[in-house]
């Protein structure tokens, strides 16, 4: 099933964010700052990826449903949500 980047600009979003808080704390590690501040920084940014994944996952899972010629099964949309987890 190939994206519609119209229907992902949110998951795009994320993944923007996360890309600038991951330069965040590769920038903070190379200044030694406070371990609480990176920990705290990464985390946010982990969830920024996790909620991605899930939208694009949520997304794709609608189109499966409402278009009989998707080319995506149970089977292979179950995969990748686990892949996720």
């Amino acid at each position: 099933m190939k994206l519609n980047p119209d229907d992902y600009t949110s998951a795009r979003n994320r993944l923007s964010r996360a890309h600038g808080q991951l330069a965040a704390v590769i920038r903070m590690l190379d200044e030694g700052s406070d371990c609480e501040q990176v920990v705290t920084q990464l985390a946010a940014c982990s969830r920024a990826l996790d909620r991605a994944g899930y939208a694009i996952i949520a997304r794709a899972l609608q189109q499966c449903v409402t278009d009989p010629n998707a080319d995506m099964d149970e089977k292979k949309l179950e995969k990748l949500f686990l892949t996720l987890s």
